[in-house]
């Protein structure tokens, strides 16, 4: 019986594994290279997401020629209407809310309730964004001459090519796409190769909200597909969120083609904790901070900054709540936090942890180590890691790590503080905990970043807000808010002279 019990085991075969295909000029289809990818899932790697089409120059010819098709017809659609439909596209969002989160997580592995949160985004942006259909404000302004009425008005950019990263899935091109479309634009989408999922549920619900064909294209794939979308000539701009040094290259392609380009990319962002403040709630928010999405955010807390003295105080307490963190699988709703996206990220993660023991003889107080042991074994997961006596210059003080490590940094006054955020390369996200109201005002006058918070941590943007950095995390673009609809659209001033004859701005003078 036994036996018997187990041949028939061995006859139970997997599930197959859905697979999916390219979004092109309104047609679900097969990529023109023939080949295919495997999605995995970062805490599972046995459990395949889907087989994705491997994209290449000829599929994103493809996409822009139906985007440039669909491009006249949608731009002269009056916005309100274009509006319209971005609110049934809220609604289908809204309303799949639940199985988006859970294949979010499992091909990226944020907890639930993070990727819950990401959705939320989503839905969040394309209900507010939806709104500016009816304001899309341009202005009036005195015209310098008499009889002569002076404006200016909003008018599309045109094709765009965005492209998106994995540790955001949803809410990310949400970001990009929604304004984008509100505008008048017309675009096509690569979206990460680690988390092609999420990003055609989006395309999915545009398909079921009734965007026309050709207005929203999704080619999935690697940098090939990315490469061909940035240098394509018919493409007028380019949004990247990713790394620096891909950004640098995207920027340098760009500027030869004369496109615009919007860049969102690294962060390197710290938490002041001054010694009036509230411990515990500091702690807390460094937790969330560090450790949320693995680290893997671009507005990750990787470095906490201690008054010293409430330093040792402080330590303690984070690494106890550290230690007690759960890491394992996202769809466990008792994990705190999940897996890292994959092997490349957690090598370079594991070097930085070496950098940090032998190069910069920093005190490893927490973690550390990779799990690699029963329920760990098929996925990528590391111990949530904490640095203390770490010193500015530090490269782990320094350099962006993206995985769950930051590092604790003594100080003794507000402006040494000051000083230790605002050295370095980037300038995305910072935070203070104090109780001083003069503090905190003072504090967010002199940290130089494009985000501030003040007795919270450095994540947890929202969408009516502009979103973005200073210095090396972008090229001082502003996504979300109505800031965003700098990015997609142009300005139009427009001159109407209703004297009857020519008159010469500053040259006519004008009698009084």
């Amino acid at each position: 019986m036994a036996k018997a019990k187990k041949a028939k085991e061995k006859n139970v075969s997997k599930p197959a594994v859905a697979t999916y295909h390219n979004y092109i000029g309104g047609e679900w289809v097969k990529s023109a290279s023939g080949e295919w990818f495997e999605n995995v899932n970062p805490a599972d790697t046995t459990d395949i997401v889907g087989r994705f089409p491997k994209s290449n120059a000829e599929d994103v010819d493809l996409a822009v020629a139906a985007a440039k098709a669909a491009a006249t017809k949608w731009r002269q659609t009056p916005a309100p209407k274009r509006a319209e439909l971005l609110f049934n596209l809220a609604e289908i969002i809204r309303d799949n809310k639940q199985r988006y989160t859970e294949e979010m997580t499992r091909e990226m592995g944020k907890v639930l309730k993070e990727a819950g949160g990401d959705v939320q985004e989503a839905i969040d942006c394309t209900y507010y964004t939806a709104g500016e259909g009816r304001r899309l404000h341009g202005f009036t302004t005195p015209a310098e001459m008499k009889n002569k009425f002076a404006m200016c008005v909003r008018q599309p950019v045109g094709l765009c090519g965005l492209i998106t990263p994995f540790n955001f899935p949803m809410a990310i091109p949400s970001w990009k796409l929604i304004p984008a479309l509100v505008c008048g634009n017309t675009v096509v989408i690569k979206s990460g190769e680690d988390v092609p999922l999420s990003a055609l549920n989006l395309v999915k619900a545009c398909e079921q909200a009734g965007i026309p064909k050709g207005v929203v294209n999704l080619v999935n794939g690697f940098g090939e597909a990315g490469a061909a979308l940035v240098d394509h000539k018919d493409v007028r701009l380019i949004s990247f969120t990713g790394s620096t040094d891909t950004g640098r290259k995207i920027a340098e392609a760009c500027a030869r083609d004369n496109k615009i380009v919007s860049l969102e990319m690294g962060g390197k962002n710290a938490i002041i904790v001054m010694d009036d403040a509230d411990i515990d709630n500091a702690v807390d928010g460094s937790l969330w901070g560090a450790f949320g999405t693995s680290g893997q955010r671009c507005t990750a807390s990787s470095r906490i900054v201690v008054h010293k003295k409430v330093y040792k105080k402080f330590v303690a307490k984070l690494v106890e709540r550290v230690k007690a963190l759960r890491v394992g699988n996202g769809l466990d709703p008792k994990t705190d936090v999940g897996p890292v996206i994959h092997e490349d990220a957690m090598q370079k993660i594991q070097g930085y942890i070496e950098i940090g023991k032998k190069v910069d003889k920093a005190t490893l107080a927490a973690g550390g180590n990779r799990l690699t042991k029963g329920n760990y074994a098929k996925g990528w997961f590391l111990e949530p890691t904490v640095f203390t006596d770490v010193k500015p210059g530090m490269r782990i003080e320094q350099e962006e790590i993206f995985g769950p490590v930051t590092s604790v940094i003594p100080f003794s006054t507000l402006d040494e503080a000051i000083e230790i955020v605002n050295g370095v390369k980037y300038g995305l996200s910072s935070a203070i905990y104090t109780q001083d109201v003069n503090k905190a005002f003072y504090a967010m006058q002199e940290l130089y970043t494009g985000i501030c918070y003040v007795n919270s941590a450095t994540i947890g943007a929202e969408v009516h807000l502009p979103f973005g950095g200073t210095k090396a995390t972008g090229n001082g673009h502003r996504e979300a808010g109505t800031q965003v609809l700098d990015i997609f659209s142009e300005w139009k001033s427009l001159y109407v002279d209703y004297s009857g004859k020519l008159q010469k701005a500053q040259i006519d003078a004008v009698e009084i």
